[in-house]
């Protein structure tokens, strides 16, 4: 087994989600069909994409390129309907766990200004220009943080291997994740998945939170 092939093993058994939600649309045998398809498209893609930087591989390989070959792969055994059904009905299941747990952080007292903090440097590190992302930053609001991204490696990616309608599921799961949080507003006006010249992202504090 190639490298390629290890890895994109590795890859997809961190997809429990996904393959839940298809053997429950599909069966567990048209499903194990499916994922050694899968496993094949994501070693190809990865070998495509063996010169990607190091900082663009923490969402190309985590989300987008499984993403990518598994639901070209479901494509091949359901029409493509069902393969974006199940694809985005598992990330937004978690995405939404996500949300909860943050709210369950978020919720506790003080907390929501270490939030904050924490979120402005984590947008910059995991999506900024060395994560293949083009973006503007605001200036710091007090009870406020504000940024728009312009080019997004999942935007680009998903384009390039002919499923770009997943790009909207990703951005999605934005509001999935922190739509709900106590004490805080996720405003957002678009998205580069729906067609927009940019995703805007403001977090804003509300007046109910002590």
């Amino acid at each position: 087994m190639r490298k390629e092939e290890k890895t994109a093993a590795k890859l997809l058994s961190r997809k429990g989600l996904i393959k839940a939600e298809a053997e429950k649309q599909l069966g567990k045998e048209v499903t194990e069909t499916v994922w050694k398809e899968a496993q094949d498209r994501l070693a190809g893609i990865l070998e495509r994409y063996a010169d990607l930087p190091s900082g663009a591989r923490f969402h190309t390989y985590s989300y987008i390129f499984p993403g990518a070959a598994i639901y070209l792969a479901l494509k091949e055994h359901t029409d493509a309907e069902k393969a974006y059904s199940i694809i985005r009905t598992a990330s937004l299941q978690k995405a939404s766990e996500a949300g909860e747990k943050l709210a369950r952080i978020i919720g506790k007292p003080g907390m929501r200004p270490v939030f904050f903090g924490f979120f402005s440097f984590l947008t910059k590190h995991l999506f900024g220009k060395n994560n293949g992302f083009q973006n503007v930053f605001y200036p710091k609001k007090k009870g406020e943080y504000r940024m728009d991204i312009l080019a997004c490696p999942y935007h680009r990616y998903m384009n390039e291997l002919g499923c770009g309608e997943l790009t909207e599921i990703f951005c999605d799961n934005d509001e999935y994740t922190y739509g709900k949080l106590p004490g805080v507003a996720f405003i957002r006006t678009g998205t580069l998945g729906k067609g927009c010249d940019r995703c805007d992202f403001c977090l804003r504090y509300t007046e109910k939170q002590q």
